[in-house]
């Protein structure tokens, strides 16, 4: 649709001006700011598998790089201690977090003991989904997401899954084993693949839901610069003109119907009704909905706080010279002007499903209406929100798809983001990501 089209341009070019990373010589985080909520985010960039459609900081898993690294990230998690920082919540991601689940378990345990942690949210692949590794978990971990993106067997080849985490049969059954140990089980799903039919869509949604998970995410498929040649050479070139029909359909079925299983949690994250998962408190995998700053450790990690957005280094070996010699990796950094911090709220709070209109006002000292006129012209033309009032916005349905536009190009512009980054990683450790051995080459 032309809004889709339009609406892509325009933040394909927003994100293109702000989100250019400039060097710092900034070696800490800045300290916290009194009686502001902060989220801790730690990234774990290892995985036995390199998919082809992630962009994401991510090296093959070997574990004489990774136990050093996660002692690393312990001692960097000391030094956000020391500078002021208190959590209460915590979201672990990869790369794969419980690619080594002992040192896992044992750095969640001391995020405990230091801060005041309510919650933990961790990531993990459908192999790891076995009562060894979920003993060690229940407890520790309130929710955990498991990277599913497809049950079926013809798609999960494609993208190099089936041999690895099993056929889309044996990902369900684990995910039904695996649900009674967490507050929320949620199922990571991606949606418009070039191979993908509406059938093969539907089945994924029927299994999601036979699955018995309390919470599921449907992300569309994202082709950033760094990722387009390794996406159309497994799974086909992206065609965004489907994607539209294909949210329409994966809403539809999981929120209609007699049955009225799930209720938005955000505008591609699914809650089942009636269970803890479900309502305003459920955790989603965008923590930014709930948490706008954030400090992020190990290598990879992006962290926002007050105006600038700082990007630690890609490259491992670099963070653990960095932090064996009592500093952080913050490798460079971009700031947000005035209007793209507006630009940017008004669009992570109604990708939550509600503005707060008091809240804007009071934080950027203008409404909304005159803080971003166009913005806000272009989603009442379009028919965007179904509440416009002085206290909130809140989105028809076809404001939520807007949403999901705009975060797929927002994520395309943060994936751009860590291309800089990952152009200053030395020989060996490119070589690593993109050498002959290299998953996504083959």
């Amino acid at each position: 649709m032309l809004s889709e089209r339009l609406l892509t341009n325009v933040v394909r070019q927003c994100t293109n001006q702000y989100l250019k990373l400039k060097p710092t010589d900034e070696v800490m985080m800045p300290a916290p700011e009194q009686g502001k909520r902060y989220m801790l985010y730690m990234h774990v960039p290892f995985c036995e598998r390199l998919c082809p459609y992630c962009s994401f900081n991510r090296f093959p898993f070997s574990e004489e790089r990774a136990r050093p690294y996660f002692e690393n990230m312990r001692k960097e998690m000391r030094m956000l201690k020391d500078l002021g920082y208190d959590f209460d919540s915590v979201y672990i991601g990869g790369g794969t977090p419980t690619i080594m689940i002992d040192e896992l378990c044992d750095t969640i345990d001391q995020a405990r003991e230091l801060f005041n942690i309510q919650e933990v949210s961790s990531e993990t692949n459908p192999n790891h989904l076995i009562p060894s590794y979920l003993d060690k978990l229940q407890g520790r971990v309130q929710r955990l997401s498991v990277g599913v993106q497809s049950f079926d067997d013809g798609l999960l080849k494609q993208m190099d899954r089936y041999d690895k985490y099993g056929c889309g049969q044996e990902i369900l059954e684990r995910i039904q084993d695996a649900s009674p140990y967490f507050v929320s089980m949620n199922a990571d799903m991606i949606f418009n693949f070039p191979a993908q039919t509406e059938d093969i869509l539907i089945n994924d949604i029927e299994r999601v839901i036979e699955s018995g998970c309390t919470q599921t995410t449907f992300y569309p498929l994202m082709a950033s610069p760094s990722v387009e040649r390794s996406l159309a050479r497994t799974v086909g070139k992206v065609d965004y003109a489907r994607e539209q029909k294909f949210y329409e359909i994966i809403s539809e079925l999981l929120t209609g119907g007699p049955l009225h299983l799930f209720e938005h949690g955000s505008a591609w994250t699914f809650n089942k009704r009636n269970t803890s998962a479900a309502g305003e408190d459920a955790m989603i995998d965008e923590y930014v909905v709930d948490y706008e700053e954030y400090p992020a450790i190990g290598s990879g990690g992006i962290t926002y706080l007050g105006s600038n957005l700082y990007v630690n280094t890609f490259s491992v070996k670099d963070y653990n010279k960095c932090i064996e010699a009592g500093h952080m990796s913050i490798m460079g950094k971009t700031t947000f002007s005035k209007r793209d911090r507006m630009r940017y709220r008004f669009m992570m709070q109604l990708f939550g499903l509600r503005l707060d209109k008091r809240q804007f006002k009071k934080d950027f000292g203008c409404s909304v209406e005159v803080g971003l006129p166009v913005e806000m012209a272009f989603m009442k033309a379009s028919g965007a929100f179904v509440t416009d009032n002085a206290d909130e916005l809140t989105l028809t349905p076809k404001g939520r798809y807007l949403l999901v536009v705009m975060m797929r190009q927002f994520f395309i512009g943060v994936n751009n983001l860590r291309d800089q980054a990952r152009a200053a990683l030395p020989g060996e450790e490119k070589e690593l990501l993109f050498g002959s051995g290299c998953a996504e080459c083959k």
